[in-house]
């Protein structure tokens, strides 16, 4: 009884340490609190807040750093084990899971997209163009990237939203190497924004399919 006890309180204790993380409290890169303060924070021994924060380190989430402390690696143990997945992946492999997500929400979001949705859309988009003219790599990298979530968002599938964000360190890296290799133009996404403005479907997934697929090296197939 003693063990089982002990082992609902590690595992409520990892909980309390996961939701600090997982709702931004603690953001990916910051320094969770020292051992003591982790203790009069959650009302356990120190031997559990220890266990606890290992049992995060092995799953990804936090990082142990000798004579720094500890750190949040990552907002998620599906987003630590993907990123694990994923660090040595081909440009060709990110982009096809990507055709895979993004043909559909493109669809999705032509279906539910509200007046405001419109509207954000929309300057998800001049966001983007202004970026491509300043000539701003990084600029450029975060405002195609936010356009793309965006549109997820809108599709309004949380499961594909979840996906997707915790694909969004890879997916990132690969719209930089893209705009590396063929930057597209300032107005590249304006035929898929104003077909998901319209609720056109099928222009949505197209759209999203070809550029894409250019990366491929294939035509369309939506």
């Amino acid at each position: 009884m003693a063990n089982a006890r002990r082992t609902g309180l590690i595992d409520a204790t990892v909980d309390a340490l996961r939701s600090r993380v997982s709702s931004g409290e603690w953001a990916v890169g910051s320094r969770i609190p020292p051992e003591p303060q982790l203790v009069a924070l959650l009302g356990v021994g120190r031997n559990t807040v220890r266990e606890a924060v290992q049992s995060l380190v092995h799953a990804g989430l936090l990082e142990r750093r000798q004579g720094s402390g500890t750190y949040v690696l990552s907002a998620s143990e599906l987003a630590a084990s993907m990123g694990r997945q994923i660090a040595d992946a081909r440009q060709r492999d990110v982009v096809e899971v990507r055709r895979a997500l993004e043909v559909e929400a493109a669809r999705l979001a032509s279906r539910r997209r509200t007046a405001l949705d419109a509207s954000n859309l929309m300057d998800r988009r001049d966001e983007r163009a202004r970026a491509y003219r300043s000539g701003d790599l990084d600029a450029m990298v975060a405002t195609d990237l936010a356009l793309h979530r965006t549109i997820v968002e809108v599709a309004g599938n949380p499961v594909l939203l979840s996906l997707y964000e915790n694909l969004i360190d890879a997916i990132g890296e690969n719209i930089r190497f893209n705009f590396m290799a063929d930057s597209h133009g300032a107005d590249a996404h304006d035929g898929l924004v104003e077909s998901i403005v319209a609720g056109d479907q099928d222009r949505a997934a197209t759209e999203t399919d070809e550029y894409l697929s250019e990366f491929l090296g294939e035509g369309s197939t939506a």
